[in-house]
């Protein structure tokens, strides 16, 4: 994701040293990668600062409106869609807006992130897309003015809106391990999630969500219509968002990466070039799949091992890569991934992210449906037979039929989205035991929990299903793997594309009904059933894994990453931030009993510290 901006608007109307801070901001605009000298463009009131391609398509100025835009915007109606093929998406983004106002968001879908600036009334709108592709954090301070940026460092380098990293924030992190939106790393920063506007009024703001998806329970069409339309709206999207020659794919071997990389064979006149992780590591590696869905395509098949070298060397790199905190060890694999490609000068990729959020696909949807069963059996049996029995204090856990069922209590007890994080750390350790009271007096010890509760109550009369999908699109999607895959591929020098995330792709899973995204405990079901015949059978068959880095496993046997590790966690412990002792017990534990399981929790501490580090917070 090349394309970015960053600006602010002055309400001061003091332009001292406005270009060099624009250009500093700018900087942090791509941490880690080269992305070239910004381009600078400034007037009575406003600074914004443009990196990547297309820059003129990108900026409209005239006597009303500045407009600045970021990615690929989908204009929903075709007059309009031509017109921005002259024009550029800045000015045709400036011609609605003056009909429309704000609503110029109903008629625009694609990825994109954009600022508008009301010459005369000093009005601003700053928007997000729908899935969240392209990300836009924000600093109101009153008598200022309002900062803007694609990530949350370049605000921070405005010295009139720097800040410090916030607990609360920190707090945050650790629990999801990123950062999610709406909050910032930084004190009195945010950021809009998916969907997401702000409004800028006199010196006020006010945010609202612009689009919401409309889930229905009743099919529209048969099940082989849905199918048939699946598959023409999959090849639509994907030739759509090949608009680079020799455009390459991702291909994990998943379901999703197969069905892009299949659905760009079947379209174009060239062998598809795909770009696949393997790790030497037993229960890790699954280049098997990739290789069946290479060969039963046609494609060009690329191939790169991750070692525990690479992890090493790479490791800093990308802690500094990212804006705030960023926890997911399989941003490894991708920019390897990317990486490999971006030597072959390959200039975009397509990837499957989006798939298991939109067609149900991943296996805690099935499993919540086991937990809502016990919610229905009379309170009577519930309280007075089984919890007494198999809860009840003294209850004999050590026989482990028993056990299972008291921990299937435990969990079918906790309400909904809360019974979705019993797997956390920080659900299965008290705070008080892993954080240093200090640092507790600072935060609220359940934003956390209230920051997911909101989204996943928002919207009426859904399916316990549809909102934990909905829930996904947020936290999984937008605040983790398309942050991911974005930075990674941004660091390694190549444009990204998600086909299964275009407009119509999700408003259509949003028409199929829950019972057939999910039918019993088969997961993505609907899915799967339009793929018979178009996928490897062995690829249909395969259970979901993903880019999952060995990093606990290397870390045990590997001294480098086993020193870089060790050395993190010593100097996050001086940091009054988590206790020393925890720490110390969990690479006890990481040592001598699950390496992968608690490898996964020192992999985000280790980030977090190697994050501060590298962005100068002491």
């Amino acid at each position: 994701m090349a394309e970015s901006f960053c600006g602010w608007l002055d309400v001061t109307g003091n332009a001292e040293s406005l270009v060099s801070r624009l250009k500093t901001m700018a900087a942090q605009l791509h941490a880690g990668a080269a992305p070239g000298s910004p381009d600078i463009r400034t007037g009575p009131g406003f600074g914004i600062a443009l990196t990547g391609n297309r820059v003129d398509k990108r900026f409209h100025q005239d006597d009303d409106l500045v407009v600045a835009i970021n990615g690929h915007p989908v204009w929903l109606l075709a007059e309009n869609r031509r017109a921005a093929e002259h024009t550029g998406h800045a000015a045709m983004f400036a011609a609605l807006y003056g009909k429309h106002s704000a609503s110029v968001l109903e008629h625009v879908g694609g990825s994109f992130s954009v600022a508008v600036f009301e010459r005369a009334s000093r009005k601003a709108l700053l928007a997000v897309d729908r899935p969240g592709i392209y990300p836009l954090c924000f600093s109101h301070r009153p008598g200022t003015g309002l900062a803007f940026g694609s990530t949350a460092t370049s605000i921070a380098a405005n010295p009139r809106f720097a800040s410090d990293p916030d607990p609360q924030a920190i707090l945050h992190y650790l629990y999801f391990h990123v950062v999610p939106s709406p909050v910032s790393i930084y004190r009195g920063q945010a950021k809009l999630g998916p969907a997401q506007c702000l409004l800028y009024d006199n010196s006020e703001i006010r945010q609202r969500t612009y689009w919401s998806p409309q889930f229905a329970e009743t099919p529209p069409a048969t099940v082989q219509e849905l199918q048939d339309e699946l598959h023409h709206l999959l090849r639509r999207a994907v030739i759509r968002s090949a608009y680079e020659n020799g455009t390459a794919t991702f291909l994990s071997g998943g379901i999703d990466s197969s069905t892009i990389t299949g659905m760009l064979a079947n379209q174009v006149d060239y062998p598809v070039d795909a770009y696949s992780i393997g790790f030497g590591t037993s229960g890790y590696d699954e280049m098997e799949f990739a290789r069946a869905a290479a060969k039963y395509f046609g494609a060009n098949h690329h191939e790169y091992y991750v070692t525990p070298s690479d992890v090493v060397d790479i490791v800093p790199m990308i802690a500094k890569a990212y804006d705030e905190p960023f926890g997911n060890s399989s941003a490894v694999p991708v920019y390897y991934c990317a990486r490999a490609a971006a030597a072959d000068n390959k200039n975009l990729l397509l990837a499957g992210d989006g798939g298991d959020e939109l067609f149900a696909g991943n296996l805690r949807y099935a499993k919540q449906k086991l937990f809502a069963v016990y919610g229905r059996l009379p309170a009577w049996l519930r309280r007075s037979v089984m919890e007494p029995l198999f809860v009840a204090q003294g209850s004999d856990s050590s026989i482990t039929p028993v056990r299972k069922i008291r921990n299937y209590i435990l969990q079918a007890r906790l309400p909904m989205p809360d019974r979705l994080q019993t797997y956390n750390f920080m659900y299965r350790t008290p705070m008080k035991d892993m954080l240093e009271k200090t640092f507790l007096d600072t935060v609220d010890s359940g934003a956390h929990l209230n920051l997911m509760r909101e989204t996943f109550f928002d919207g009426d009369e859904r399916s316990d299903l549809n909102r934990m999908l909905f829930l996904d699109w947020k936290f999984t999607l937008a605040d983790d793997d398309l942050r991911k895959v974005n930075r990674m591929c941004e660091l390694a020098g190549v444009n990204v594309e998600y086909p299964l995330l275009a407009d119509e792709i999700v408003e259509f899973s949003a028409r199929i009904p829950s019972n057939l995204k999910l039918r019993g405990s088969r997961i993505r079901y609907f899915f799967k059933d339009a793929m018979r015949g178009y996928l490897p059978e062995m690829v249909l068959k395969k259970s979901k894994h993903g880019f999952g880095l060995p990093f606990g496993v290397w870390m045990k046997s590997n001294q480098p990453l086993g020193e870089l590790a060790g050395d993190s966690i010593s100097k996050l412990g001086k940091r009054q931030i988590l206790k020393p002792a925890y720490l110390d017990r969990l690479l006890e534990l990481h040592r001598t009993e699950h390496a992968a399981y608690y490898g996964e929790f020192i992999w985000v501490l280790m980030m977090l510290e190697l994050w501060l580090e590298s962005h100068g917070h002491d």
